[in-house]
């Protein structure tokens, strides 16, 4: 779970997080803050929801009790900085400083679970070889990150060149392009990470990287973006008609805690609920664009 939530999720964010930042220096702030709102909903409502149908998620107490309300604390937050049409600066240091206390609190969480089952295994000894196993290929991790750093950068690149390229063809505004497209195609790691977890049975993985990876996005990619850039909401945020996105990414993000609450279960028909949620949004999106 600690894995999923902090690990897995920084590495399925990290196109969220280029993708943002390229946009921000080309000057489309709005696709950058509707790359994050979109693929908040699209992780939660289409990833979560495709993922339950076709194995049924369940997962553990602590993150129904803590884990899903730190996100939804956090889209609440950023709710609140958003009112003003404006994410400056110091609103961004203000959360890529909340992502660091959040991924050291994850840290100290899995260093002391750790302890504790070291401790009741004692003796056991078939964790040694494992480790050992795992020491000799750092090297091919290394030039595996490296390499996907450098894939992921570039693909952000071309994401932001064609969204740019299909808003003029199409003359729908940013918003709609980071909402929609943008979204989706960034979206697509965690889609095919929580797939491959549930097909694992990894089942914590599967839901803490779509739980992790929202609060990352919300957090470390519009603070870095904001950093990089004060992301200024063009038109207002009442005006755009962003806060209703802000709304309907707050509300998908609570169904899995009132679905699952009970049993700690989302069921292949409540799969198909969020499936029908993620639809609903679009074609409301298309309309209205």
């Amino acid at each position: 779970m600690v894995i999923g939530l902090t690990v897995v999720a920084f590495g399925t964010s990290a196109p969220e997080l280029v993708v943002s930042l390229v946009s921000a220096v080309k000057g489309k702030s709005m696709i950058a803050l509707g790359n994050v709102v979109g693929s908040n909903i699209c992780n939660i409502a289409l990833v979560l929801g495709l993922t339950a149908i076709f194995q049924p998620v369940t997962t553990s107490r602590i993150v129904i009790n803590r884990d899903i309300p730190i996100m939804l604390a956090v889209s609440a937050l950023l709710l609140l900085l958003s009112f003003n049409s404006v994410i400056g600066r110091t609103e961004g240091v203000f959360l890529f400083s909340c992502i660091l206390a959040y991924t050291w609190f994850n840290y100290m969480v899995a260093v002391r679970s750790n302890r504790t089952q070291q401790h009741n295994a004692r003796g056991n000894q078939d964790i040694l070889p494992v480790r050992a196993g795992l020491m000799e290929k750092t090297w091919m991790q290394i030039v595996m990150v490296v390499v996907g750093i450098i894939g992921v950068v570039v693909g952000a690149d071309f994401l932001v060149d064609a969204a740019v390229n299909s808003m003029s063809a199409l003359g729908v505004d940013e918003k709609f392009i980071g909402l929609t497209v943008v979204a989706f195609g960034t979206s697509v790691p965690e889609l095919a990470t929580s797939v491959v977890a549930a097909m694992k049975k990894e089942m914590d993985i599967s839901l803490g990287n779509l739980v992790g990876s929202n609060v990352f996005n919300l957090l470390s990619v519009v603070g870095a973006t904001a950093m990089v850039r004060p992301i200024v909401i063009s038109g207002g945020f009442i005006g755009s008609g962003l806060v209703i996105d802000y709304l309907v990414m707050m509300v998908i993000s609570a169904l899995p805690w009132v679905l699952m609450k009970r049993d700690l279960t989302l069921s292949r028909a409540n799969g198909l609920m969020l499936l029908g949620c993620y639809t609903a949004y679009v074609v409301f999106l298309i309309y209205k664009s």
